[in-house]
């Protein structure tokens, strides 16, 4: 049988989602507790990999079990998990659904501290030493949707097939001294919200202009883009699936 389970995590003292040789990661984490547990040994699917130090507000994996599990498996988990780790629910779904390949979506948000705040330094990218224009940064948004091929953004010699990516939203909104970026698309290169938000930051501080930002997607060169903003204020916050619950 094929379980979903739906948790979150703070990424700061992981090396990402996926097991890593010599590092700690949340899947490691996630499947040594499954395993003991449920006694068996237990490989979990991730709906995505996050980098070192990116959090998840929500996130799904799913794994395969001969054992009917019942509802106080999450309570069992999160007491045994560290604390910057929590399991939501666990559900079953068809045998053969898959927690990446059947994801419709994923939407991720970033985090900018306009003003020097000791609270966040931890959560956002501390940005106050210099003003951020966000109708600029808005604008070229708009340019993205022009386009699929995000080369330009993927993190250079990684394994991925294609770089064709379909964005659904691209969005700043200003909350008093707090910038958030709200991002989503059917998926997302290696290091790709990151490189972006970082070409943003440049539009908005004024080293580029809007329509600068075609050129940059066109060239097809991660070199051609801005400087990759900090881990620790991304947060992927959302995976869409057609569940048959």
């Amino acid at each position: 049988m094929r379980y979903f389970i739906e948790f979150s995590y703070n990424g700061k003292n992981y090396f990402g989602y996926q097991i890593q040789p010599d590092a700690i990661s949340v899947q490691e984490e996630l499947e040594k507790a499954l395993s003991t547990i449920l006694r068996e040994e237990i490989k979990t699917t991730g709906a995505g990999r996050t980098d070192t130090g990116v959090h998840a507000k929500k996130i799904f994996a799913h794994f395969d079990t001969g054992q009917e599990l019942n509802d106080d498996l999450p309570r069992r988990l999160n007491s045994f998990l560290p604390p910057d780790i929590s399991i939501h629910r666990i559900f079953k779904v068809k045998d053969d659904f898959h927690a990446r390949f059947d994801a419709t979506y994923r939407t991720y948000e970033y985090y900018i501290s306009l003003s020097k705040n000791p609270f966040t330094q931890e959560s956002a990218w501390q940005h106050w030493k210099r003003s951020l224009d966000i109708h600029t940064m808005n604008e070229a948004c708009k340019i993205l949707f022009e386009y699929e091929d995000f080369t330009s953004f993927a993190k250079l010699k990684t394994d991925n097939k294609t770089n064709i990516c379909k964005m659904y939203k691209a969005e700043w909104e200003q909350n008093g001294t707090e910038l958030k970026f709200t991002v989503s698309a059917n998926r997302f290169l290696r290091n790709m919200v990151r490189a972006i938000v970082g070409t943003m930051v440049e539009i908005g501080s004024g080293k580029m202009k809007p329509e600068d930002l075609r050129k940059v997607i066109e060239d097809k060169n991660r070199n051609a883009a801005g400087t990759s903003a900090p881990a620790h204020g991304l947060y992927l916050v959302d995976v869409g699936y057609e569940f048959d619950e």
